[in-house]
């Protein structure tokens, strides 16, 4: 199980939880208090699309919300196979990466950003993330950047 709480609240959520149970299922809900909701329906999924398709990280959440003035908020949460030890996330063209929360099979990654008050500042803080996942032995194994369903192969 992983309960988070974001860096700056918005004015829907402030945290997520998120539970993988022993049968690969697993269900995911934003919080604000002590209150859930999950804007999947039903919230509870299957992991089989993700184990048996040869793919290392599966998604099911990216989001992000204004938490007030001059601050935007975004989450992510997704799921790993279990040869992946460790993952990080990087944020648009900046390549440092930052500790993702990993419990269970399941992923999650949170920050804030300063927005400033021009809708430019906002924009470039909505940085698309970037997930990566590392072996045991410390070898990348998995970059989002490079994957073929997020980048245009037409180019």
């Amino acid at each position: 199980m992983i309960a988070v709480r974001t860096p700056a609240a918005s004015k829907d959520w402030d945290g997520t939880v998120i539970a993988v149970d022993a049968a690969g299922q697993y269900v995911q809900c934003q919080t604000k208090g002590e209150r859930g909701s999950s804007p999947d329906v039903p919230p509870t999924f299957i992991n089989d699309r993700l184990w048996g398709t040869g793919h290392i990280v599966e998604y099911f959440d990216a989001v992000g919300q204004s938490a007030g003035k001059g601050r935007y908020v975004s989450l992510g949460a997704g799921h790993y196979t279990t040869g992946v030890a460790k993952m990080t996330v990087s944020y648009g063209e900046d390549p440092k990466q930052y500790p993702v929360v990993m419990a269970g099979g399941a992923f999650f990654y949170t920050a804030s950003f300063s927005t400033g008050s021009s809708t430019a500042k906002l924009i470039a803080a909505m940085s698309t993330p970037y997930v990566h996942a590392y072996n045991a032995t410390g070898k990348e194994i998995y970059n989002q950047k490079k994957d073929p369903r997020f980048t245009d192969a037409s180019e």
